[in-house]
Parts: C-alpha cells; sequence; structure tokens
C-alpha cells in the first residue's frame, strides 16, 4: 500500500537524512516536495496544511537545527507527524492486539445467554465500498480469535446481496441470519426488523458477536441516513465502522465527516488497500472524523484483514520498515515443526539444495521479495548507495524471478543429487547430470551455473551460523530460522522496537550488558540470546 507516495518521501528525506548541519531553507525546500507528494497523493488540503505547519515548527526549534544529528531529527518529527495523522500516537507501544480488541469490543470469556451477553459491529459506507466482503472477513477472523459470530444482512435493496453475504458466510463457516421465506421473498420487510430477529437466533445459537451488513447509501440521502440512524439506535452497536473505498482519495474526508456527524462512528476500516492506490484516503479520514483507522483489506481472501497499526505504517511509509509484523506474519504462517527441521539441519552443518528450498517456501509464504525487503527496512540502506526507491522495485522483481528459475532447476534434481550438493558440481557425472536436469526444467546453462555459484556463497554464510546456533543449544537456547529472521532484523530496528519484540517473544533473550567484563570460565554468549 502506498507504493508511489512510500517512494517518494523516501527519496525526499534521503537528501537529508544525514546531514551534519541544514538550515531553515533546505527545511523549506524538503516540506515543499513533501507537500507536493501528499497533494498528488490526493490527500486532502486540510490534513496536508495541519502536517507541514506541525513538522515545519517543531523541525525549526534550536534541537533540530543544533542537534548533533538534525537530519534524522527531522525524519522523527516527519515519522511522528505521520503517525498523528493516521490517527496513532507515536508513544504507543509497539505490540499486537486481538482483533475484537482492536476493534473496540469488551473482552469476554464465557457466554451468557441473555439479550446482553452479544456485542454488536454494525458496518457503514457507500455503495460499492466493500462492506458485504468485509463482514464476512471480520467474521472469519473473529472465529480464528475464539468468537461466534453471527452475519446479518440488512441490505434487503441491492439484488441478490443477501444471497452474496450467505455465500460468503459458508466460505467462512460462521453462521448467518436467514431471512429468506420462500424464494427470493424475505422474511421481513426493513433492516429495523431485524434487530429483534437477530438477537431470538444469536440467544439461541449463542452466538457472542452480530455483524450487521447494512446497505449502502449516500451521506446526502436523508431517508436513508435516517433510517440508519434508527437502526444504529435500536442495536445499540459496540462498534459502528465506516467501510472506505481507498480509491476514492480526498473524498472520503467529506464521507466521512458526513456519516460521521450525522451517525456517530467509533472507527473506519479501509477497503482495496492492495489496489493501485495513492493513499489519500487513509490520510484524509482521520482528520475529518478524529477517529481512527482500526482495520485494512489487504487483499480477496477471508484472511486478508490486517489491524492497522498507525506507527508501523508510518514507519513503512518512510523506508524504516516494519519488522514487527514480518515477525507476526512468520510467526502466523510459518508451522513450527517445519521450522524446527530445518534448524535442526543448519545445526548439523546440511545446508544443501532441499533445505534451500525449503527456506524459499518458507519466505514466500510472507510475500514477494520486494515486500518483506521494505518490511525489513532494508531500502534506506539502498538509497544511501545511489539506488533510488523507484529502482528498487525493478532490482526485487529480478532476484524474485532469479529464485523462480531456482526453484524450477532444483526440482528437475533428484532427491540424491538435493542433498549432495557436490554432484552437480564436482562429480565426474556432473556434466551428464546437468544436462539431464537442463532437459527436464527447459532453462539455460546460464541458470544452473548462476544457480550453482550464489548457492556456493550462501553455503559458506549458512556453515558460519551453524556454529552459533550450535553454540546456543549447548548453553540451553534455541532459536528457530523465524527467530534468526527477527535477529538479522533487528540492526534496522529502534531500541523501543527490539524491546517490543523481546517482550513478546519474537526475539529471544535478553540483550546483554557489553560493558560488564564476563566472568572467568563462562561460556561465550552471542548477543541478544540466553545462554
Amino acid at each position: 500500500m502506498f507504493d508511489s507516495l512510500s517512494g517518494k518521501l523516501q527519496d525526499t528525506l534521503q537528501q537529508i537524512r544525514g546531514q551534519d548541519k541544514i538550515t531553515e531553507a533546505n527545511i523549506d525546500q524538503s516540506l515543499e516536495a513533501i507537500r507536493r507528494q501528499l497533494l498528488e497523493a490526493d490527500v486532502s488540503l486540510k490534513a496536508v496544511k495541519l502536517f507541514i505547519n506541525r513538522v515545519r515548527k517543531e523541525a525549526l526549534e534550536e534541537k533540530v537545527l543544533r542537534g548533533l544529528k538534525p537530519g534524522e531529527q527531522f525524519v522523527k518529527i516527519v515519522y511522528e507527524a505521520l503517525v498523528e495523522r493516521l490517527g496513532g500516537d507515536a508513544s504507543d507501544k509497539h505490540r499486537k492486539v486481538p482483533l475484537a480488541q482492536s476493534i473496540g469490543l469488551s473482552p469476554r470469556k464465557d457466554f451468557a445467554t441473555s439479550d446482553s451477553a452479544s456485542q454488536s459491529i454494525l458496518l457503514l459506507g457507500l455503495q460499492g465500498a466493500g462492506k458485504t466482503t468485509a463482514a464476512a472477513k471480520l467474521a472469519y477472523n473473529l472465529k480464528k480469535e475464539g468468537a461466534k459470530p453471527l452475519l446479518v444482512p440488512c441490505d434487503l435493496q441491492r439484488p441478490a446481496a443477501v444471497r452474496q453475504l450467505q455465500i460468503l458466510a459458508e466460505q467462512a463457516e460462521v453462521d448467518f441470519l436467514n431471512i429468506f421465506a420462500d424464494g427470493d421473498d424475505y422474511k421481513v420487510k426493513s433492516p429495523l426488523e431485524l434487530s429483534k430477529l437477530a438477537k431470538e437466533q444469536a440467544s439461541q445459537n449463542e452466538n457472542d458477536i452480530l455483524i450487521f451488513d447494512t446497505a449502502g447509501r449516500l451521506q446526502i440521502d436523508t431517508d436513508l441516513m435516517a433510517e440508519l440512524l434508527l437502526l444504529e439506535k435500536q442495536v445499540a452497536a459496540s462498534a459502528k465502522l465506516l467501510v472506505i473505498d481507498s480509491l476514492i482519495g480526498q473524498e472520503a474526508a467529506n464521507v466521512a465527516d458526513s456519516f460521521n456527524t450525522q451517525i456517530g462512528i467509533t472507527g473506519v476500516l479501509m477497503s482495496k488497500m492492495d489496489a493501485d492506490t495513492r493513499g489519500g484516503a487513509a490520510l484524509s479520514v482521520v482528520e475529518a472524523t478524529g477517529q481512527p483507522i482500526k482495520l485494512a483489506s489487504t487483499g480477496e481472501k477471508l484472511e486478508d484483514l490486517e489491524i492497522f497499526y498507525p506507527d508501523r505504517i508510518a514507519s513503512r511509509l518512510l523506508g524504516m520498515g516494519d519488522v514487527l509484523t514480518l515477525v507476526e506474519q512468520a510467526e502466523e504462517k510459518i508451522a513450527e515443526e517445519e521450522s524446527k527441521r530445518l534448524e535442526a539441519e543448519l545445526m548439523k552443518g546440511n545446508f544443501n539444495y532441499e533445505t534451500f528450498m525449503g527456506f524459499q517456501n518458507m519466505i514466500s509464504k510472507l510475500g514477494d521479495f520486494g515486500q518483506i525487503f521494505n518490511m525489513m527496512g532494508m531500502g534506506n540502506m539502498l538509497s544511501q548507495f545511489g539506488l533510488k526507491s523507484s529502482d528498487q522495485a525493478s532490482v526485487m522483481s529480478q532476484s524474485q524471478s532469479k529464485m523462480a528459475k531456482f526453484k524450477i532447476i532444483i526440482n528437475s534434481m533428484t532427491p540424491q543429487e538435493r542433498k549432495e550438493v557436490n554432484l552437480v558440481s564436482q562429480d565426474p557425472s556432473a556434466e551428464s547430470r546437468r544436462a539431464r536436469i537442463l532437459r527436464g526444467c527447459g532453462l539455460d546453462q546460464s541458470d544452473l551455473e548462476q544457480l550453482v555459484k550464489e548457492f556456493e556463497q550462501m553455503s559458506k554464510t549458512f556453515k558460519q551460523i551453524a556454529p552459533m546456533m550450535s553454540m546456543m543449544q549447548q548453553g540451553g537456547g534455541q532459536m528457530d530460522p523465524r527467530q534468526l529472521m527477527g535477529q538479522a532484523a533487528s540492526a534496522s530496528m529502534s531500541k523501543k522496537q527490539a524491546k517490543a519484540m523481546k517482550a513478546q517473544g519474537m526475539l529471544p533473550g535478553k540483550a546483554k550488558n557489553s560493558s560488564k567484563k564476563a566472568k572467568k570460565g563462562a561460556k561465550p554468549s552471542i548477543k541478544g540470546f540466553r545462554t
């Protein structure tokens, strides 16, 4: 998300980052470029003005102009202002929260069969904003947390809207309020009649969360807005989420302001964030409503719903990475058994084509190379070597393509060749083996030679890692490849982020105090790990 805006912001800040001295003139020059980039991203004019004024005021303070690292201090001010524009607080703790808690629902340990037992979520928005899909995604992901949601269809006007929600409910394997009578006729005449029916079914089925998928409506349609207000009062929703299409840009501010004034929303769900959006909607709605962005829909699958952390999004925008989210995704998507098996192979020094494929398969679960690269915050490093953000995507794409070819070649090898790497490089039968592999994969000789060459380089690296991991286990510690990834990424993290990750168990151990002398006879230790 925000790819275009992110690249432009990073290139602008790279010009001032690291400078020993900055002046009012180059601050204004950088802010003018940022102002232009935000307007091009379709951010509302009011939000842009407030953002620029805040950054300029703080940047011209004496601590920035005369600080030891004024360029870095300026970037920090931009980051904090972005977090504020996205509805967060830069001092917030970097920690993962349950989806229900992020929406604003009360924690529930046990279900009690009473009218007050269930909580309700009301989804509002314009036609085509993605409310029905968002309702199903919410239900699916809340179910993963142990809830028992009930999807309630309130769009009785749009053809097949109720049927669409029913199909999505079946896919998500969650309860659905069936309002069909005979054929396509409904048991109810209006959404207002649904509230009582939904509560009755929730009580019978022990549903603890009711999700009301309301019909899309223009904020200027007074009759439909009045109907929505009556439904809201009858439902007494615990959360009222405004679903905003990310593609509508700064118009999102007007829509959000109107719905908030008439209904009173508790948060925003940004849909279609995986599209080629310029980011203007996300940076505009918070200013218009004073309400935070709670969730972001990032794909077509039911699981593609993310909690919106303003600090992490701002960090991505400025190329600082989002290691916390990356490691959380690794914890969720990479099976522990798989990572432990690869760890054991590494400790034995068995880095071969088979383990290489295992790591590639693990990485692919986290996204493409470009996504992982940016989440690790590595974009700034390449920028310092003169590679602009616009060129980095091309480099990552080429690397992705190269690894895809490597995978095809390895799949054409026999199980023995994958385990005994010398068979295709140094063995007397290597030439005939290579010829057979190339016939099987349909690629060029140069592709195979590149694989062998780069694999030998990677093998040397992993041979250095194996003794370190072995030494850790001798001291009683353990580290799986997910933790290894987090530890490798920690160089690009702030101290606050690293501390938060360790508190959540995403980085193992507790950092040692390097100033203390080691006790005589003590085992050697690796910084950041218990031994």
